[in-house]
């Protein structure tokens, strides 16, 4: 079940597109969601997040209609963790938060990225413990020992502080050896995708790359830094795919994943990608420039690539079924999209379809002017042809053909 608020600050349109969203994220963790409830407050009760009379209506159509959890749409505090616990006695009460952090947890493959959603699971558990259990009876103390110990609520925190401590001085040891791995591609342009989650970035690497990136249509399916070497134009350089951004993303994990998202900061250009077919994308293109900023990664020279060409419709059309446009119907919304706003306000902007592998030709040109820049700023004197610095085209084929095999 899921549970939003419209208020002073959150229209209803607004409320209904971020449930949309918290849907498909409660899919992603394999979740279903059987019934939504919405309520209008100026703000967010401060015990039960929604009113008296919408919980006692939730409560009734869970007694008609079991569910295994309620996941609201906002960050609960401890207080109203509790108190809708004790309301829902046996069902599982999240957040947005948590179950971005479920679904992390799911996703992470890497040692590095596995303790980086632990740390952060364990930094939104640590303020959420106080009288999580009612058994807060004392330990009985051993023979020889004096008084009753430690109550086990303080047991708690003891290990959760440590298991913090102790993760954080791993990543710091995993950073250093990332830095490190990062130093010495520093003779190559670093080229990193960014965008909101789910728009295509992963796709659209398999098809710079032609490697077999892992890309699926699910929030969050990549949150692994993969890196490629890649030559355009006779320029080698390195492309990064990263994870993508989402509204209400949780602090501790923007916290937790600093040297993944370091090689955001270090990047030399960003290639921007951008759901065209999502209704909201401007505001998506907001969260991702915010998010950027917050980083110290808003000043670099990037690439505005609208991808999803395919799936574009204009507001007085039905949508293309992706798998059934033809070439003509990507022509006449390459042309629409080019001679509307989005082209005219912003430089390095391109449309394209990396699922259909349409006006990739144009991305790779407005990328190899940047590129070059870069390049030959650090290599002024470089030829490819007459002084090489290395086979790159030949060890990258090498190395495709070794990730194919």
């Amino acid at each position: 079940m899921l549970v939003g608020l419209i208020s002073r600050d959150q229209n209803k349109e607004k409320t209904k597109e971020y449930l949309d969203e918290l849907a498909f994220l409660a899919t992603t963790a394999g979740l279903i969601t059987k019934k939504t409830f919405v309520q209008s407050l100026p703000s967010p009760d401060n015990k039960t997040f929604v009113g008296k009379g919408k919980l006692e209506e939730i409560q009734t159509w869970i007694d008609a209609n079991p569910v295994d959890a309620i996941v609201f749409d906002d960050d609960l505090s401890p207080s109203q963790v509790r108190n809708l616990e004790h309301s829902f006695k046996e069902i599982k009460v999240l957040d947005r938060s948590l179950l971005i952090l479920n679904i992390f947890s799911q996703r992470a493959k890497t040692d590095q990225a596995k303790k980086q959603v632990e740390l952060a699971q364990y930094q939104y558990l640590f303020p959420r413990l106080t009288r999580m259990w009612t058994h807060l009876s004392r330990q009985k103390g051993g023979v020889g020992m004096r008084g009753p110990g430690e109550k086990e609520l303080e047991t708690d925190k003891r290990i959760v502080r440590d298991r913090i401590s102790f993760l954080k001085s791993k990543l710091v040891k995993i950073d250093k050896q990332a830095m490190t791995q990062r130093k010495e591609r520093n003779r190559l342009v670093r080229v990193a995708l960014v965008g909101y989650t789910n728009v295509g970035k992963s796709t659209l690497m398999r098809v710079l790359a032609k490697a077999d990136v892992f890309a699926e249509n699910k929030l969050f399916a990549t949150i692994d830094s993969t890196v490629r070497k890649l030559v355009i134009g006779n320029i080698p350089f390195l492309l990064t795919d990263t994870v993508g951004f989402i509204r209400k993303l949780p602090t501790t994990l923007i916290e937790s994943f600093k040297s993944t998202l370091d090689e955001i900061r270090e990047a030399d250009i960003l290639i921007h990608v951008v759901d065209i077919s999502h209704k909201s994308f401007e505001e998506q293109i907001d969260v991702v420039n915010t998010t950027l900023a917050d980083i110290g990664a808003a000043d670099k020279p990037t690439v505005l690539v609208f991808n999803k060409l395919d799936l574009y419709k204009p507001e007085s059309e039905e949508g293309l079924d992706s798998h059934l446009a033809t070439e003509e119907d990507l022509q006449l919304n390459l042309k629409r999209l080019k001679n509307s706003y989005l082209n005219k306000n912003t430089e390095n902007v391109v449309f394209i379809s990396a699922e259909n592998k349409e006006n990739i030709a144009e991305l790779r040109d407005t990328l190899n002017t940047l590129l070059a820049e870069r390049h030959f700023a650090i290599y002024p004197n470089w030829d490819p042809k007459q002084n090489p610095l290395y086979d790159w085209q030949g060890q990258i084929d090498q190395d495709n053909q070794e990730q194919a095999d």
